[in-house]
């Protein structure tokens, strides 16, 4: 399979790399030619699409393509592949997948009930309203050009590097205490598994919430990966004295817990790390966190 992705971030590296692994071709893009010419040194083929220009052979890229990944944020002027490349990609011959890295702040606040694919996307912020406009734009797209778009909501992505664990070793952990609140999580190694899944069992139109099976609050979270180091948890603090920026208030300003049922029963999916206990122990093992 000849995979493009567009952002080489977190997510998009990872599953990169778990394609490759399998024998696929992937290419993709990073926003500057110094993140390019890194991915290069370590084998992977990387295109310049953002504030350094567009590379050229991107044309090419998705005309040999038969999936696409989408893992870049929309902005106020809409999606940015789909601004730029929307022929391109209409036209590429072999083109059957299509994915589009979304978010679970498209839900809104539902003050701690549960939700699913079910319920109605409500944003709040101006970000989650630029991704629910992304997404039926690439839905529309999709249905349009006889492509299979399928959208995957993430919650909070964490993994190597990327965690409470590391937090701690930097000394930036807090327990930010705000009553009742509760955020979904996932590993970024699950959202790969997901991904793979949904390459082998496309359905037009999909939109799967890729979150693990536990919603907790934020400080026990922390509290937990303090106690998998043997050291103290930082301090609880309220949000009112957190000190936020208007960004993270945001992110607290909205709680949920989210049903993943959707990826388990029609993709099959068995998370490696079903609650952020196996995530964290993992990456305890694999050396992270305060020594």
């Amino acid at each position: 399979m000849n995979l493009f992705i567009f952002g080489l971030g977190f997510s998009g590296k990872t599953i990169a790399d778990r394609r490759t692994t399998r024998g696929d071709r992937v290419n993709g893009t990073v926003r500057t030619r110094d993140k390019a010419q890194a991915l290069a040194a370590a084998g992977l083929s990387a295109r310049v699409f953002g504030p350094d220009g567009r590379d050229s052979a991107i044309d090419a890229d998705l005309t040999n393509s038969d999936a696409l990944l989408i893992s870049v944020p929309p902005g106020l002027g809409g999606d940015p592949v789909l601004a730029t490349y929307a022929r391109q990609i209409a036209a590429a011959p072999n083109l059957s997948w299509i994915g589009y890295l979304s978010t679970i702040g498209v839900y809104g606040d539902h003050q701690g009930a549960w939700v699913d694919e079910q319920t109605s996307a409500t944003p709040t912020n101006i970000r989650s309203h630029e991704r629910a406009d992304a997404e039926q734009a690439w839905l529309a797209f999709g249905a349009a050009n006889n492509i299979a778009v399928h959208v995957f909501r993430l919650a909070g992505i964490y993994g190597p590097g990327q965690s409470q664990l590391a937090q701690l070793a930097r000394g930036t952990a807090r327990r930010i205490i705000k009553p009742g609140q509760v955020f979904n999580r996932i590993h970024v190694e699950d959202i790969a598994r997901v991904v793979d899944a949904s390459l082998e069992r496309p359905r037009a139109g999909a939109i799967y919430n890729v979150t693990d099976n536990e919603p907790a609050p934020p400080q026990d979270v922390v509290t937990f990966a303090a106690s998998l180091c043997g050291v103290a948890a930082p301090p609880e603090i309220s949000l009112e004295d957190a000190g936020l920026t208007e960004m993270g208030r945001s992110f607290y300003a909205e709680s949920k817990r989210v049903r993943n049922d959707l990826l388990r029963n029609e993709l099959g999916v068995m998370l490696a790390y079903p609650t952020y206990r196996e995530g964290l122990k993992a990456l305890r093992d694999a050396g992270e966190g305060p020594r």
